[in-house]
């Protein structure tokens, strides 16, 4: 009888030790697929930034912007579609894909969260604090910047124009939330729109509506007239 317990005990620690092994070559394999999955990063000096610096990003479309926190950690605002369907922290934590970022855009969903600097940076350089040139407003502490970044971390209402990423670490560092690029964006449109060529242009399109198609001059010339009018006083 003591035999048979001796042979059962070393039985179940045998089996239990098979299983924990397994378990963990299980894990082993699967922070493997997680490391080939995600691509290489540049490695950044840690020693360059200050809690509370504003760090700038310059993209091919855009500029991303971002507030060190200490610790090779970023707060930064970034479109992202997947809290809309799931509240899987653990998903939403992975890093942003394109097509995360841009569906987030045009649902308007962001998130302000904190991501390690290689990943805020995603291989791109890194530029400190460019602001404190354009921006006529002093920056607050550096510790005053980082609380009011950690503050504002968690889901947010994006706007591509009027509330993103530069927005966020301005009213961050200095209290006014605005962006230089939405300016210079709205600058363009308006040189393109409010022109007087472009009012031109507005009246030959109503006039050949008119003419070509043959429609009701009272629904066709007097919007253009308006339109046009409209359009030469902006210009």
């Amino acid at each position: 009888m003591a035999l048979l317990q001796l042979l059962s005990m070393v039985l179940l620690t045998i089996t239990t030790t098979t299983e924990q092994e397994r378990e963990e070559e299980e894990e082993e394999e699967e922070e493997e697929e997680e490391d080939e999955d995600e691509p290489k990063l540049r490695e950044y000096d840690l020693s360059l930034y200050k809690r509370g610096d504003l760090l700038e990003v310059p993209r091919t479309m855009f500029t991303h912007f971002g507030i060190y926190l200490g610790d090779d950690r970023v707060a930064h605002m970034i479109p992202d579609i997947l809290p809309v369907f799931t509240s899987n922290q653990k998903a939403i934590g992975t890093m942003v894909t394109n097509i995360r970022l841009i569906l987030g855009a045009i649902a308007k969903s962001a998130s302000v969260r904190v991501d390690s600097v290689k990943h805020f940076a995603y291989g791109s350089d890194i530029i400190i604090n460019p602001m404190d040139k354009m921006c006529t407003r002093r920056p607050f502490s550096g510790e005053e910047v980082a609380q009011r970044a950690e503050k504002l971390c968690g889901p947010v209402r994006y706007s591509l124009l009027w509330y993103n990423c530069e927005h966020y670490v301005m009213y961050c560092r200095y209290g006014t939330a605005m962006s230089f690029q939405s300016y210079k964006f709205c600058k363009t449109v308006r040189k393109i729109f409010c022109s007087k060529a472009c009012c031109v242009l507005s009246v030959l399109i109503g006039v050949a509506i008119t003419v070509f198609l043959k429609t009701d001059p009272l629904f066709t010339l007097i919007p253009t007239f308006f339109i046009s009018l409209h359009i030469w006083m902006a210009s």
